[in-house]
């Protein structure tokens, strides 16, 4: 039997390592009554609202315009937010410095925060579609090959977002300042980016939120999974699939070069005296 690579060794590191943060999660109650109080919360909200239909929208009610959003938007929230906050609390207590003393730290650093966020993800998506047939109907107006499509685009944007997540743990460093250098910025642009229907874009934001992944992600999961005649709300009144796959596809080609990158830079800049110091600071204000 061959000897693996090092690289092929610190993979398998990795993804040892993301399945045991992921099985972490599972037994930690925070965690699990986050995502059941979030997602019974929004099956609540749409159930409510289940018999509400969307003027020009081709017959969908509002639960059928706000599904693709939702999932859109547990793909961003949880591939940036959970990234931002795990790296970002890593540099502080100084796991990344130690991956300088680890042959190919940083790959296995790397893939066991992307597995770890990525099964994160799965227990949110299970929460709100495994009912959702039976409380709301069966969402999905081109049957198999749509399900299979929408796996398909929550691939795309996990590969999109989720690289946005590690630069942007990496680059804030402490976890108090993810909130206003990547929590903020991610939650006002999904204000705009119409996650509940693509007729809740303001006016002034439609070309704003193009650039981003967030609208063009959901615009892609829309184009799926609602009835025709829905595309008349989109902005610009069709549906453009070959144009969001191509934004995804280029947000997460820039990403994916991007992040290691940041991620090795950041681990080359930390020193144990920068460590001390913060340790000291943090027990100056205990």
């Amino acid at each position: 039997m061959s000897t693996p690579t090092p690289r092929v060794h610190a993979v398998r590191l990795g993804l040892r390592r993301g399945l045991a943060d992921f099985r972490n999660m599972l037994r930690a109650p925070d965690d699990m009554a986050w995502n059941l109080v979030i997602g019974v919360a929004l099956l609540v909200y749409l159930v409510t609202q289940r018999h509400v239909e969307v003027p020009g929208a081709g017959g969908a009610t509002l639960p059928d315009l706000a599904m693709p959003g939702i999932v859109a938007a547990v793909v961003v929230f949880g591939m940036v937010m959970g990234p931002a906050f795990a790296l970002s609390a890593d540099v502080e207590d100084g796991t990344v410095l130690r991956l300088r003393t680890t042959p190919r730290g940083t790959t296995t650093y790397t893939v066991g925060v992307v597995l770890a966020q990525v099964l994160g993800a799965l227990p949110m998506f299970v929460i709100l579609l495994a009912p959702w047939a039976l409380l709301l109907g069966d969402p999905m107006h081109q049957g198999g090959a749509g399900w299979a499509a929408l796996v398909g685009w929550v691939v795309l944007g996990t590969l999109a977002t989720l690289p946005v997540g590690i630069v942007g743990g990496a680059l804030a460093g402490r976890a108090t300042r993810v909130l206003l250098l990547v929590m903020a910025p991610v939650v006002a642009l999904s204000a705009v980016s119409g996650v509940f229907g693509p007729q809740t874009v303001p006016g002034w934001a439609s070309g704003v939120v193009q650039v981003f992944p967030l609208y063009w992600l959901a615009h892609g999961l829309r184009s799926t999974t609602l009835p025709p005649g829905a595309e008349g709300l989109e902005v610009g009144g069709a549906w453009h699939p070959e144009i969001a796959a191509l934004v995804l596809v280029a947000w997460a080609v820039v990403g994916l070069v991007a992040a290691p990158a940041v991620l090795r830079r950041t681990a080359a800049r930390q020193t144990a005296g920068a460590l001390a110091d913060r340790l000291h600071a943090f027990l100056q204000r205990g």
